[in-house]
């Protein structure tokens, strides 16, 4: 730099902290400290020593550090770290803004906007009534959510500095993996229950099977949502760890089943009730939202690859990483906010009430496809997240980062 500039920069004590501050934040996050030459140490030496708690080697002597070996804050500054908080806590907000939600609406808790207007922080409006202590108290802890999830996956990160971008794309990709396989798990066994209650149902069976009293609760939406829907939803949760299957070419082949019933059933014995459509329609639309993310991981949507297929893997990797943050992470939260806005909202309205179809005898889990629209976006942002952790990975030549497959693996 010219001596001239330098003068001009210290000569005023302000300026000489913004310039050395300055300096310093560019050299920390976006110049990689040599790992293999070390003569050549960069001011994130001391970040070293507390992350990897050992001492630098001597500069007399060059040791050869193996790339698998190299922590993220040795590879790329500060920038690698930086990546995976930004993907991981974006995943975690996603998680945390669902868990509001719930608070809020089901629970009568204030939220967070409540609490920043009660305070007078960025211009928003005070509630009416005012909040009292405790309310106050509960949107702090709405609060801490957001900030606690933020803080532990920055102390994460920085304790597991050797981790690669890669393996937690790998990470994300697995959650996302989760959330799709105990969604199918949960439709396909509260699609049969439902199914089989609305048969006992229309043909007059309910109370000889169930008695009149319990049969009499099964034909309100809330009883059979809590007491049938909720605990097999549970029972998918736990069936989905132990099972890794994916098992979307399965709930397809129910769909063409369910399908062919109905119309063996109405040509041949001219029989047809609506919880036949129901059930269709109810696997039909989990097919195709939950299976988006792990389509999503295996580059298996259709889409014209004109200019795409012609790409490099940098030139993909290019895309991917613009496509997810500036094209799909966008939309899932749209769908997130616009769905889970106030009580009246597309996905929070038919939850609350348990909504069910105005058909005569139709089965009871309409207010569950309004919840489709929430699993997509949640395991679909996850999945956009590691698609861009994935990609980054390309992009900085990480010796673990995998290029996008080629197509579908097999399930």
């Amino acid at each position: 730099m010219s001596p001239n500039v330098t003068v001009f920069w210290e000569s005023n004590p302000a300026r000489a902290l913004l310039y050395r501050s300055g300096a310093f934040a560019l050299r920390f996050f976006f110049l990689p400290i040599n790992a293999t030459s070390p003569g050549v140490r960069g001011p994130g030496t001391a970040i070293l020593s507390m992350t990897n708690s050992s001492t630098n080697p001597p500069e007399s002597s060059a040791i050869a550090v193996a790339p698998g070996n190299v922590d993220a804050v040795t590879r790329h500054g500060m920038l690698d770290p930086a990546l995976r908080i930004f993907a991981l806590s974006v995943s975690a907000i996603g998680f945390g803004y669902v868990f509001n939600a719930y608070l809020i609406y089901w629970h009568d808790w204030p939220g967070i906007v409540k609490l920043l207007g009660q305070l007078g922080l960025f211009g928003l409006e005070s509630p009416s009534p005012e909040l009292d202590g405790g309310e106050m108290l509960l949107g702090a802890v709405q609060l801490l959510i957001y900030l606690g999830s933020i803080a532990g996956i920055a102390a994460y990160v920085l304790r597991k500095a050797r981790r690669t971008l890669h393996h937690d794309a790998e990470t994300l990709a697995a959650t996302a993996a989760y959330i799709a396989r105990a969604a199918f798990w949960a439709v396909l066994l509260v699609g049969l229950a439902d199914a089989a209650l609305s048969f006992l149902h229309v043909e007059g069976f309910l109370s000889d099977v169930f008695g009149k009293n319990l049969a009499a609760n099964l034909e309100r939406s809330a009883f059979r949502g809590l007491w049938v829907h909720y605990p097999l939803m549970v029972a998918s949760l736990i069936i989905a760890v132990f099972n890794r299957t994916p098992a979307f070419v399965w709930l397809a082949l129910l769909v063409v089943m369910g399908e062919l019933q109905i119309v063996f059933l109405r040509f041949i014995f001219s029989y047809e009730q609506a919880f036949m459509a129901d059930l269709v329609r109810f696997w039909y639309g989990a097919l195709f939202l939950f299976s988006s993310a792990y389509t999503l991981l295996h580059e298996g949507h259709v889409r014209v690859d004109v200019l795409y297929a012609g790409y490099s893997e940098r030139k993909k990797a290019w895309c991917n990483t613009i496509g997810s943050l500036g094209l799909g992470l966008p939309v899932c939260w749209v769908i997130l906010t616009m769905g889970l806005a106030t009580k009246n909202s597309v996905i929070t309205g038919p939850l609350l009430i348990f909504e069910v179809t105005q058909s005569g005898f139709g089965m009871y889990v309409k207010y569950l496809m309004a919840g489709f629209l929430l699993i997509y976006a949640l395991s679909m942002s996850v999945q956009f997240m590691s698609s861009f952790l994935n990609s980054v990975g390309i992009l900085l030549r990480e010796p673990d980062a995998e290029p996008p497959a080629a197509e579908v693996q097999p399930i």
